[in-house]
C-alpha cells in the first residue's frame, strides 16, 4: 500500500488519528530515507494499522473489512493458490451472490485484481484490510490446508464413464483444500462431529462442539457434489451410488498425530447429507478419575467392575459418552492374564492387548452370533457394544451367570429404568435379578470456561426449581457457584469448554434383586437405590455445580 500524498496526511490530521507534530516528523522521515510515508507512521508507532487503513478506505472510497470480526469462508480462499494470496496480500473471504468478496492490503493494485479475477473466474468485489490481518488469514487459511499430509490407502472405486468428469472435479485444489480445512478447523476446535448438510440454495457447514451444535460456514451449492464425492471416494464410499445411506472410515494424520473419522452419508432432497464422527483416539487413553466421577460415586461402580463376574450396564442416550466410559473401564482391567474380547458396531477405536470383533450384518455376525463366538473363546471379560435385542440380552446375561464380566451399554433414560428394559426384551425377571451386579447412568454436560466463568447469585426460586433442600441454600453464599459468560473468549465457546460426565451408580442389592422379580416399576426401584445410596444424575450434576465445573443452566438443559 503506497499512498504518499500530503492529502493523506492531512485526512490522518483532521480524523484525529495523527497530531500534526507527528505527521511533520514522519514526513521529515519520508524525506531523508524514501521509505512509503504509510510505513514510517507504523513504524514509528505514530499511527495504529488498523485506524490508517480505515482512513485509507474513505480516501478511495472502498469498504474496510475487520477479519478478526468474520469468518472467512474456505470455499472463497479456496479459489486462488497460497502463493498468489501471498504475492499480493489478498485473500478471497466471502460471496456476495455471484461475486467475490477479496480483503486486500493494496486495492489499488490492478494486476492482482485481474489476476484474481482470471483465476476464480467471478467479478471481485475489493475491501481494505491491514497488512498484517491479511498475512494472518491467509497463514491461517494455509495452515488448516498444510496440516493434513497424509490419508489412509483405500481401494479403488468401479467408475462409470459418465463419472469422470466428477472424479476429476473432487481431485481439484478447491475442493480438496476446502475438505483440509473444514476437517482441520473441525479438529482444531474440538468438535465430535461435523454435518455437512445441502440445502435448496446452499450448503452449510455445522460442527458439534461439546454437544451443541454451530453453523460455522455456508458455501454454494455448486460445490456440493464434488465436496460429497471427495469425502466419499476418501472414506472408500461408492460415489456412484446416491439413493441409499452408506457409511466408511478414514484415516489422516494432522499435524503428525493420527486421526479418524467415521463417514455416513443420507439421501435428502436437496442431495446427500454427510456426517463426520470425529474418533479422538486420545479418548481411549482416559482413566476413570478423568471422566468427572465423583469419589463417592467411583468407589461404587469399583466395587461392581472389580468382582470376577456378573453384569454392567452403562445407559443413556446416543453421544453421552457410555463406549468412552467402557473403554476406560477396560484399561483399568486390561492385564496380561486376563482374555478380554469386544463385539462393536462399529469398532471405533483399536485397543492394544484387547481381542476386538466387527459386527457384520450383511455376513450374518450380528451381536448375538458374535457374543456365540465370543463365549467359545475362554473369555474372563467380554464387552457387547450394545444390547438391542431379545437374543443378545439373553446370551448376555446367561453369560454372566456362567462366571464371565459383561460389560455392556443399554439406551434408557435413567439406571432404574434398565431392569424394566431388559424385561421387556423378553429376559425372564429371575434371569435380570441374578445376573445384573450394577447399572450405570450416564450424561454429559458441558464445562464452564475456568478462564471466563462468572459469579453468579441465583434466586431462592431458582434454587428451589434446582431442587436444592433449605440447608444447601442457606449455605450457598458460601458456595462456589458459577454461571456461563455467554459472549465467551478467545478459549471458549459462549463460556464453555470441553465437557464432562454425570453419573448414577445402581448397585443391584438382594433388595432390588426381589423387586426386579416381581417386575416392581422403575420408579419404586429409584427409590429404593436412593435409599441405598444411590446419587441421582440430578443430584450429581449439582454436586458438580457447587464444585464450580458447570452451571445450573447447563444441568437443566442435559436432565430432565
Amino acid at each position: 500500500m503506497r499512498t504518499e500524498s500530503r492529502h493523506f496526511g492531512s485526512m490522518l490530521v483532521q480524523e484525529g488519528v495523527l497530531s500534526k507534530a507527528q505527521l511533520d516528523e514522519a514526513q521529515q522521515i519520508q524525506s531523508e530515507t524514501g521509505k512509503s510515508l504509510t510505513r514510517i507512521l507504523v513504524d514509528q508507532e505514530f499511527v495504529d494499522e488498523t485506524d490508517l487503513v480505515k482512513v485509507l478506505a474513505k480516501q478511495i472510497g472502498i469498504e474496510y473489512i475487520a477479519l478478526e470480526e468474520i469468518t472467512v469462508d474456505p470455499t472463497a480462499a479456496a479459489l486462488i493458490p497460497d502463493n498468489i494470496a501471498k504475492r499480493y496480500a489478498a485473500l478471497p473471504v466471502l460471496f456476495d451472490g455471484d461475486k467475490l468478496i477479496v480483503a486486500m492490503a493494496d486495492p489499488a493494485n490492478v494486476l492482482a485484481m485481474d489476476d484474481i479475477r482470471s483465476i476464480s473466474g467471478m467479478e471481485i468485489l475489493p475491501r481494505v484490510a491491514p497488512r498484517s490481518a491479511v498475512e494472518a488469514a491467509i497463514a491461517r487459511m494455509s495452515s488448516y490446508n498444510d496440516s493434513v499430509t497424509e490419508f489412509a490407502d483405500f481401494g479403488e472405486e468401479e467408475e462409470t464413464e459418465d463419472l469422470s468428469a466428477l472424479k476429476e472435479a473432487v481431485d481439484e485444489a478447491p475442493v480438496v483444500k476446502l475438505v483440509n480445512t473444514i476437517v482441520t478447523r473441525a479438529v482444531n476446535e474440538g468438535a465430535s462431529d461435523i454435518h455437512i448438510e445441502p440445502g435448496e440454495k446452499d450448503l452449510r457447514v455445522r460442527f458439534r462442539v461439546d454437544g451443541v451444535l454451530h453453523e460455522v460456514m455456508s458455501t454454494p451449492k455448486a460445490i456440493s457434489n464434488a465436496l460429497v464425492s471427495r469425502l466419499k471416494i476418501m472414506a472408500d464410499i461408492n460415489i456412484a451410488e446416491r439413493r441409499i445411506p452408506q457409511d466408511g472410515r478414514m484415516s489422516l494424520k494432522m499435524n503428525g498425530k493420527p486421526v479418524d473419522l467415521r463417514v455416513a452419508t443420507l439421501p435428502s432432497v436437496f442431495g446427500e447429507k454427510v456426517v463426520l464422527r470425529i474418533l479422538d483416539r486420545s479418548s481411549v487413553l482416559l482413566e476413570l478419575v478423568d471422566l468427572g466421577f465423583l469419589p463417592q460415586t467411583l468407589a461404587r461402580f469399583e466395587s461392581a467392575y472389580t468382582k470376577p463376574y456378573g453384569a454392567i450396564l452403562v445407559t443413556g442416550p446416543t453421544g453421552s459418552g457410555k463406549s468412552t466410559t467402557l473403554y476406560a473401564t477396560l484399561n483399568v482391567l486390561n492385564r496380561p492374564e486376563v482374555n478380554i474380547i469386544t463385539t462393536e458396531d462399529p469398532v471405533e477405536y483399536r485397543l492394544e492387548g484387547i481381542t476386538q470383533v466387527q459386527v457384520n450384518k450383511k455376513a450374518g455376525l450380528t451381536f448375538a452370533a458374535a457374543l456365540r463366538s465370543i463365549l467359545r473363546s475362554d473369555p474372563d471379560i467380554a464387552l457387547v457394544g450394545e444390547i438391542r435385542d431379545q437374543e443378545t440380552a439373553q446370551i448376555a446375561i446367561e453369560a454372566a451367570l456362567t462366571g464371565h464380566l459383561v460389560l455392556s451399554t443399554l439406551h434408557t433414560n435413567d439406571a432404574p429404568s434398565s431392569i424394566g428394559r431388559l424385561i421387556e426384551m423378553g429376559v425372564e425377571p429371575y434371569l435380570v435379578s441374578s445376573s445384573l451386579d450394577a447399572v450405570l447412568g450416564q450424561r454429559l454436560a458441558r464445562r464452564l470456561c475456568k478462564k471466563c466463568k462468572v459469579d453468579f447469585s441465583p434466586d431462592r426460586e431458582l434454587l428451589v426449581k434446582a431442587r436444592w433442600s433449605d440447608e444447601q441454600i442457606d449455605s450457598v453464599s458460601h458456595s462456589d457457584i458459577y454461571a456461563a459468560d455467554p459472549k465467551g473468549c478467545g478459549a471458549c465457546s459462549n463460556g464453555y469448554r470441553g465437557r464432562l460426565a454425570l453419573h448414577e451408580v445402581m448397585l443391584i442389592s438382594d433388595e432390588i434383586r426381589r423387586m426386579a422379580v416381581e417386575n416392581r416399576p422403575s420408579n419404586e426401584i429409584k427409590v429404593v437405590a436412593k435409599e441405598q445410596g444411590m446419587l441421582e444424575l440430578w443430584d450429581d450434576g449439582m454436586e458438580k455445580v457447587r464444585a464450580g465445573m458447570t452451571s445450573i443452566e447447563e444441568i437443566m438443559r442435559v436432565v430432565a
